[in-house]
């Protein structure tokens, strides 16, 4: 018996978009966001990144596409426990062409989440919201044209998911394309564009003006 995660899923994101992916557990949010990001290949259709088709590129080419173009952020942060902010930050850029600029590049993300104070810290050592906030630096260090974050607020509270959820707006004001699976109406609110899933299909696709009200923010 064959199970399909996604059913004729049709979709196009443009440039700079912020758009949220929500439904239940199981509708297949996150098995796209595994297409978008390139860890998994859709068995038919077409997936076209850039105008270039997913399906001619082999393995070591998309492990290359993923590092230099696409940043990740996931719920559990995903940190190396015995290794410091920098330490972990600086973790994309050890097979780029830009490793010889690594030091200041990480030195630019963590600035930008705020965390230079903490930067010799270890993840045990910080907050919940400190630890994705290096994640969203690990992400971001690349200059990534495209950032996914997969239940990005899931393990945070309030205050610390409306943290993130701003980082992320001001990177998308900065011409960062952000797509957030969630389940949580109060972090899509920060969307421009909402996909809602059910059974592996779109059933909803809204664009929407920005709900919040503006705040200070977080980036400088």
């Amino acid at each position: 018996m064959v199970t399909r995660a996604l059913c004729g899923v049709s979709l196009k994101i443009e440039k700079g978009e912020f758009v949220a992916i929500m439904g239940s557990s199981g509708c297949g949010k996150s098995t796209l966001m595994h297409i978008l990001g390139f860890l998994d290949r859709p068995t038919f259709g077409q997936y076209l990144f850039e105008g270039e088709d997913f399906a001619k590129f082999s393995d070591d080419e998309l492990a290359e596409i993923r590092n230099e173009k696409i940043g990740f952020v996931f719920q559990s942060y995903n940190l190396l426990p015995r290794t410091s902010v920098f330490d972990n930050v600086k973790l994309p850029l050890f097979y780029s062409e830009k490793m010889q600029k690594s030091d200041w590049l990480a030195k630019e993300a963590i600035s930008a989440v705020g965390l230079t104070a903490r930067i010799d810290h270890i993840p045990g050592q910080l907050s919940g919201g400190e630890q994705q906030r290096v994640a969203i630096a690990r992400a971001l260090v690349n200059n990534p044209s495209l950032i996914l974050a997969d239940e990005p607020t899931g393990n945070l509270d309030s205050k610390g998911g409306q943290q993130i959820m701003e980082i992320l707006d001001e990177l998308n004001g900065k011409g960062h394309t952000i797509v957030v699976v969630t389940h949580e109406s109060e972090t899509a609110r920060f969307a421009k564009r909402i996909l809602k899933m059910k059974d592996g299909c779109i059933i909803g696709d809204e664009k929407v003006n920005q709900r919040r009200k503006a705040g200070d923010g977080i980036l400088k």
